[in-house]
């Protein structure tokens, strides 16, 4: 053999193996994502228990208050970005082929190129908590929060900052190739009619669509952002620069939110009613509330700016519209209430979840409508109450939801139905520790304790510390979820074809035919 040809076959290896890659499995890639966001969830966990560990007591006796700063700002970033996003695209990939009778998407390799940019972007996004844990000089965790507001993270000599927004470039073109992958699959794949795609289906078809417009718009404002910092120009810093940023960032951000709302609503809508015996009730208002939402939901951004010196003229436009998005809200509400309303309904661990769900987004929902009002949200935008309120949509609402997409579709992606039991006894100690923690933080906001604080009054210590008892209980749920997965993976046996006997139901489901 000549020397040439050693490093000529190592080249053609090396392209047999990428190319090996771009042809994976959709179900494979959709455990890839899954298994990243299970990685990232309970990395942002840690940060959250940290954080809540640290308002045990009413004075900062733990950590530094930059270290707090810390905690709730990579809680935040890891959160939405690295567990929220890829799960829901993990659900994505998995079921969307089989329930649109195709045998993958579009454009299989986009689709694993857009995931490998996540795990870049994972490594930046956390680049200063690894710095610290390395004790890597200069490299520091990033605390300035999440939402990156300028002149703060414009000034910071952190470097680590400068890494954030690269992840985040990454995050949102890796995301923004994702979507246009789901628009193509659904749009021109499909092997069925419009009127026979199923509700998950639209609701992933929606927020990709969203994503394509939403996630360009968060490029561009952070490269903004990283231009000023390298380069010293001043886009988003000087006179109207801070609230530039606020405008530009929450256009996008507070689509975002629903984004990350609407597959987890078509969770629900999926499982309800092949647990409750019957079809979804107003399948039709279903997927019309999901369009509406889609629409609605970018013209509301500016709630998040009420206490920014806004004309009051402008404030009321945005009230008007930030209520109008419940109306379709509310309409999810009703299928799923009249779907459970007279059902011969299961009490199977995906079933209980995706109650639970239901119950959580009641709650969510309710205390949003009232920080639409513009009186209201003047007076709480700055305290716990916005915690709570978020928390319990996004922790209650999509983090069960997600729950019950993991129960249900388990033996799509592993050939194995996690033990009920473990699922149970799961599901069970996270209802009970998101109840606890973030009701005990709706009282403290009610009072107008102010959040982002890494001290407080001491008469507030015991709500604060019945909140962190709720987040341990919450940590001791997910080590059960994860002793339920490992002997699901380890168990031998597999599921059946028809692993939930949905068969003989009204609502049985393509992906398991």
């Amino acid at each position: 053999m000549s020397r040439a040809s050693t490093p000529r076959r190592a080249l053609e290896e090396a392209g047999r193996s990428l190319a090996g890659l771009s042809r994976i499995d959709h179900r494979r890639l959709g455990r890839w994502y899954l298994g990243l966001a299970l990685a990232m969830g309970l990395w942002g966990g840690l940060d959250a228990l940290f954080l809540r560990t640290a308002l045990v007591t009413p004075e900062l006796d733990r950590w530094t208050a930059e270290t707090y700063n810390a905690f709730f700002t990579t809680h935040g970033l890891t959160m939405l970005f690295l567990f929220a996003l890829p799960a829901i695209w993990g659900f994505a990939y998995a079921a969307v082929p089989p329930l649109t009778g195709t045998d993958g998407t579009a454009f299989p390799r986009l689709g694993v190129w857009a995931f490998w940019l996540q795990v870049p972007a994972a490594l930046s996004l956390r680049a200063g908590t690894i710095g610290g844990i390395l004790g890597l000089a200069g490299l520091e965790p990033v605390a300035s929060g999440w939402t990156l507001y300028p002149p703060l993270s414009i000034l910071s000599p952190n470097p680590a900052v400068d890494a954030v927004l690269v992840g985040l470039l990454l995050v949102a073109v890796g995301t923004a190739a994702t979507a246009i992958n789901f628009v193509v699959t659904i749009r021109r794949c499909r092997e069925i009619r419009w009127l026979d795609v199923d509700t998950f289906t639209w609701t992933v078809l929606t927020s990709a669509a969203m994503s394509v417009v939403a996630f360009p718009v968060l490029a561009v404002t952070v490269a903004l952002l990283l231009t000023d910092r390298t380069f010293g120009t001043a886009f988003l810093i000087g006179d109207g620069g801070p609230l530039a940023w606020q405008h530009l960032f929450w256009f996008f951000a507070h689509p975002l939110v629903y984004i990350l709302v609407l597959p987890p609503m078509g969770i629900v809508s999926h499982i309800l009613p092949r647990f409750a015996g019957r079809r979804l009730a107003g399948r039709r208002s279903s997927v019309y509330s999901t369009l509406a939402i889609g629409v609605v939901s970018f013209t509301v951004w500016a709630h998040h700016m009420f206490v920014t010196g806004m004309r009051p003229s402008v404030r009321t436009v945005f009230m008007f519209t930030t209520l109008a998005v419940a109306l379709p809200s509310s309409a999810k509400l009703y299928t799923w209430l009249a779907t459970l309303w007279g059902g011969a309904i299961r009490y199977t661990a995906p079933m209980l979840a995706a109650v639970a769900a239901v119950g959580f987004f009641v709650g969510g929902g309710v205390t949003g409508v009232f920080l639409a009002a513009v009186p209201i949200n003047i007076r709480y935008t700055g305290t716990y109450y916005v915690v709570a309120h978020f928390h319990l949509l996004l922790a209650g609402f999509v983090g069960l939801a997600l729950v019950a997409g993991a129960y249900y579709w388990c033996p799509l992606l592993t050939g194995r139905r996690l033990e009920p039991g473990l699922a149970r006894l799961h599901g069970w100690l996270t209802v009970v520790g998101i109840a606890v923690t973030f009701g005990a933080l709706l009282v403290v906001g009610l009072a107008q304790l102010p959040r982002r604080a890494a001290t407080y009054p001491a008469a507030y210590a015991p709500l604060h510390r019945l909140a962190t008892v709720g987040v341990y209980v919450i940590a001791a749920g997910q080590f059960v979820f994860l002793a339920a997965l490992a002997r699901a993976l380890v168990g031998e046996g597999s599921a059946p074809d028809d692993p939930w006997s949905l068969a003989d139901g009204p609502s049985h489901a393509r992906e398991w035919r």
